[in-house]
């Protein structure tokens, strides 16, 4: 088979209706995005041709649902021009410099100026009064020593956290709380989630960017967002604490779920980052996953795509140059996108999981 720098690759109830009815936009009703920091860069130029092909000519809604830059990208993509939304955010967040080892604070600042630029002037209104977008933002609402941010008490949160996650995944219950930051208009098909605990609070004005930057809010590296507007008291983190990569059935038996990734894996949550028998596969049976092929990651600069430790090996100017020489190389994942829908050709590329 010749190589492809993109996979597009389907459960087996996904691939089943593709095979049936088609590859088709009005087939998805949930998109999935999935934490990861500066890993999104590899997406952003699918993601301009994923926004008007998904979009364009839609009548059903589409529940977009992020965890940590999940969110963010979705936050583009739910404004009125998401082009123009995702170039303000990809140019301000390959911007950011730190002339020394930030701290929380400092890159807690940063990032809401990121996030402003993000959303604009109007993306706030846009995002809430989006025809057919649902935004859906997950959060992890800290409980017991993790709600700390002095940091010997917030490091022993994160250690019996992982103890406990390592022990039984359910037991991540004791510490954080899914915060489901959703859409009022429509109840999501991903409402019922299960094996954790979950709490919804509606998406208004006054706390969808509180939202958005809760979602990224790392601990550690980024300060926790606390008094969010018809939210429960309490600190409110990075989703990807308990989802990293959403290991759930998430189509509710309403559609399919359409999913761009970094990976063809799929991490449950963040401290399952080092258990190798942690890798999701049943909530997959309706998801039709896309990711750039390991040949392709393997041509882009230093074989990998970006991550937060780029921050740590890379002087600001390095890093900036890398990541923009990937975000050119992955405008070959946009290609590839563009040619199979133009030609006609997604069901005869999608592959089983």
């Amino acid at each position: 088979m010749s190589y492809s720098p993109l996979k597009l690759r389907a459960g087996a109830a996904a691939l089943a209706q593709i095979r049936r009815d088609g590859f088709a936009p009005e087939a998805f009703s949930v998109m999935a995005g999935a934490s990861g920091g500066p890993k999104w860069l590899v997406l952003s130029q699918l993601d301009r041709v994923l926004a008007p092909w998904i979009l364009e000519d839609r009548v059903a809604p589409l529940f977009l649902l992020g965890s940590s830059i999940g969110a963010w990208r979705f936050a583009c993509l739910a404004q009125s021009d998401p082009l123009a939304a995702i170039d303000r955010f990809e140019k301000a967040y390959i911007g950011q410099r730190y002339e020394t080892k930030p701290s929380p604070r400092e890159v807690t600042a940063r990032s809401r100026e990121i996030l402003d630029v993000m959303l604009g002037d109007s993306g706030v209104r846009e995002i809430l009064g989006s025809p057919v977008v649902r935004f859906n933002v997950m959060t992890a609402r800290s409980r017991l020593a993790t709600a700390s941010d002095a940091r010997p008490v917030l490091l022993a949160g994160l250690a019996m956290s992982a103890l406990a996650n390592a022990a039984n995944r359910k037991w991540l219950g004791w510490f954080y709380v899914r915060s489901l930051f959703s859409d009022p208009r429509d109840e999501p098909p991903f409402a019922g989630m299960s094996g954790l605990p979950l709490e919804r609070v509606a998406l208004t004005a006054d706390n969808l960017d509180k939202a958005i930057l809760a979602t990224g809010s790392i601990p550690l590296v980024l300060e926790g967002v606390r008094e969010i507007e018809g939210a429960a008291p309490g600190t409110y983190r990075d989703g990807g604490i308990i989802d990293y990569h959403f290991d759930e059935e998430l189509s509710g038996g309403r559609g399919l779920v359409f999913y761009p990734h970094f990976y063809g894996h799929i991490v449950p949550g963040w401290f399952d980052k080092g258990l190798k028998n942690r890798r999701g596969r049943a909530s997959l049976d309706r998801t039709v996953l896309i990711h750039p092929s390991s040949e392709f990651v393997a041509r882009l600069p230093h074989a990998k795509i970006p991550d937060r430790k780029d921050f740590e090996t890379m002087s600001n100017d390095d890093r900036i140059r890398c990541w923009q020489r990937v975000v050119a190389e992955c405008e070959r994942l946009a290609e590839t996108f563009a040619e199979w829908s133009e030609r006609g050709q997604l069901e005869a590329v999608v592959e089983p999981l």
